[in-house]
């Protein structure tokens, strides 16, 4: 297995690279083309602001190469809003993977939304794992749901906290940070 984080500046590298050391794999990280298309898994990581995460994707031409990836990718946080065909944070287009568009919460709720919430989760990513567990996010914006919806959270209102389509899949939540749960996850998505 060859896994490749993707480093664009706009990730939290670590936090996956100790989740992955922790289930006794180690990830390369690397914005190289040849090498991201030749590993056996991709993950899109992001933390951060939208236009200038995808500025710094067209800058390595990776904005390009990413929907073009046939083995599986795992886009989280920002890295699935990215994956999305539209984002309201900073009017930014995005790569148009899965056909939906991130907008800004409008609530009287806490905005951003960080803390434990419950994940209504089906399909491979979510194997093994109870309805209704607790994922951790920290997000101000989210995917409206659509079709291509595998985990539902409600903060005030209902989005889509992952996604999946063909060999993509995303989540809002972050996984590396959602401890026993999250490692089933990523597990899940290592035996793709």
């Amino acid at each position: 297995m060859n896994v490749v984080i993707i480093d664009y500046g706009a990730g939290n590298i670590q936090s996956i690279r100790f989740a992955l050391a922790r289930l006794g794999m180690t990830a390369a990280l690397s914005n190289d083309i040849r090498i991201i298309k030749n590993s056996s898994h991709v993950i899109f990581p992001g933390v951060g602001e939208a236009s200038s995460a995808m500025e710094k994707l067209r800058a390595t031409k990776l904005d390009k190469l990413l929907p073009t990836l046939t083995q599986p990718v795992l886009g989280i946080c920002l890295g699935m809003q990215l994956m999305c065909m539209h984002t309201e944070e900073g009017n930014t287009q995005g790569l148009g993977i899965f056909d939906t568009a991130v907008v800004r919460f409008e609530t009287n709720l806490n905005v951003p939304h960080m803390g434990w919430n419950s994940v209504d989760g089906k399909g491979i990513l979510f194997e093994n794992i109870d309805a209704n567990r607790y994922f951790y996010l920290v997000h101000s914006y989210y995917a409206i749901p659509n079709k291509d919806m595998v985990g539902a959270c409600t903060y005030d209102i209902t989005f889509a906290a992952a996604l999946a389509k063909d060999n993509f899949y995303g989540t809002q939540f972050h996984p590396e940070k959602s401890g026993a749960v999250g490692a089933r996850l990523l597990q899940n998505f290592l035996a793709l």
